[in-house]
């Protein structure tokens, strides 16, 4: 009678799953929303939650005497961003080295994308992937202290320049230093996007650019750029965005003056215990990138990712 009972279930179940299969078949929308209603889900309840709870708590304060949140709407936190000149500082150097690092990873990039697309063979080029994405295999911190080795005031360049007779470099824990070692880091996520982008456009292109006597630096301006400007786009939000929300780069490599709004954040949140206002500093990048992101799209970035 068990075995007969269990044999009734597994009909049951699969006569079950068939109905439900064919109905899905016949109708695709609500098959989309049954395989995406659970990551939706997630995405609104934690992802945006999160993001709405951050924006609200802004508008709070800490009593100075308890250390407790006070549940009363204000905008101290913002007035205090607006009005002082370090915070304002500390954004500006933020904003302003991440677009420095995108300038330069597009710079960097685009030769190194173009000739991977469109020079190189299958051979040469898959090795060129595999030393491109190589260094992202590895620690994210070890890359950061192989940096500060270098770059320190006794590390190897400057002990390489004195070897050749050249004056000290001196460029550790500054500015310049993060510029390079976020430069460094984010190369392969603006690389990847601007290679995907030149191997779409068609060869036929440029032939008939050179047939209609088009130089190369005109085939460029006219034909290449303007098509590969979505997969420059696309790479720029991941170098902007991974530059502008680090905090682990600013303490290793940069000096006294070279905090991030990151480093504020985890400072607030972690030492002085004032949510609200790392919450209010949090929504400078947020906004930044929302905006952002709006703009890219609106270029065909997307298309890209």
């Amino acid at each position: 009678m068990q075995r007969t009972a269990s044999a009734a279930d597994f009909n049951a179940a699969q006569r079950f799953f068939r109905r439900a299969s064919s109905l899905l078949w016949r109708r695709p929308r609500v098959a989309a929303t049954v395989l995406l209603a659970p990551p939706m889900l997630w995405f609104v309840l934690i992802y945006l939650a999160a993001l709405g709870i951050l924006f609200l708590s802004a508008f709070w304060t800490v009593d100075d005497f308890t250390g407790e949140i006070v549940h009363q709407w204000t905008l101290i936190n913002f007035e205090t961003l607006a009005t002082s000149e370090t915070y304002r500082a500390i954004a500006g150097r933020t904003l302003g080295i991440a677009a420095l690092v995108t300038l330069t990873d597009i710079v960097l990039a685009f030769p190194c994308a173009y000739f991977m697309a469109r020079i190189a063979g299958p051979r040469l080029r898959a090795t060129l992937f595999v030393v491109m994405l190589l260094p992202i295999w590895l620690s994210y911190v070890a890359r950061v202290y192989a940096w500060r080795l270098i770059l320190a005031h006794d590390g190897v360049l400057n002990w390489t320049l004195h070897q050749l007779g050249l004056p000290a470099a001196d460029i550790g824990y500054t500015n310049t230093a993060m510029w390079l070692v976020f430069s460094y880091i984010w190369l392969p996520f603006m690389i990847t996007p601007i290679y995907a982008a030149i191997e779409r456009v068609p060869g036929s292109l440029f032939e008939a650019s050179a047939d209609l006597g088009a130089k190369g630096l005109r085939t460029f301006v006219k034909v290449t750029l303007p098509l590969v400007v979505p997969g420059i786009i696309a790479g720029s939000i991941f170098t902007f965005s991974l530059t502008m929300g680090d905090y682990i780069t600013p303490i290793l490599i940069g000096g006294p003056g070279s905090s991030f709004i990151g480093n504020v954040v985890y400072s607030n949140v972690g030492i002085a215990n004032d949510i609200p206002f790392a919450a209010a500093f949090a929504t400078i990048p947020a906004v930044v990138m929302v905006a952002y992101l709006f703009a890219a799209r609106r270029l065909g970035a997307f298309e890209m990712m």
